[in-house]
């Protein structure tokens, strides 16, 4: 599976962004995904994550209200809205797949890995 993360980009804080991953190499419509960001300096974090359907999801804390992950199935992608945001945003945004039914969060339980999409957030 490969993943292009694209849709990241330079925004004020209070800004929007939609982040997509298009997967290819294989149908990822059965597999459970999810996004993951990391800062300078700071280790890699779960952010989000989605089952196969998109039926059910999972969010960090820090993200819940904001962040909103969803998937198109029939596109073999899946996005990330990003509202409300924050300096502490600012990371380089990745995707990745869980070769099971999905929302898992913990890093070493995906599978297959996207090549990241700046995100900074002024102030």
């Amino acid at each position: 599976v490969q993943l292009q993360a694209s849709g990241g980009g330079l925004v004020q804080a209070g800004g929007s962004l939609r982040l997509s991953c298009a997967a290819s190499g294989r149908a990822v419509s059965s597999y459970g995904m999810g996004w993951f960001r990391q800062a300078p300096g700071k280790e890699r974090e779960f952010v989000a994550a989605i089952n196969w359907n998109g039926g059910s999801t999972y969010y960090t804390d820090s993200v819940k209200g904001r962040f909103t992950i969803s998937r198109n199935n029939a596109k073999n992608t899946v996005y990330l809205q990003m509202n409300s945001l924050k300096p502490e945003d600012t990371a380089v945004y990745y995707c990745a797949v869980d070769l099971t039914m999905g929302l898992r969060h913990e890093i070493y339980e995906y599978d297959y890995w996207g090549q990241g999409t700046q995100v900074t957030v002024s102030s």
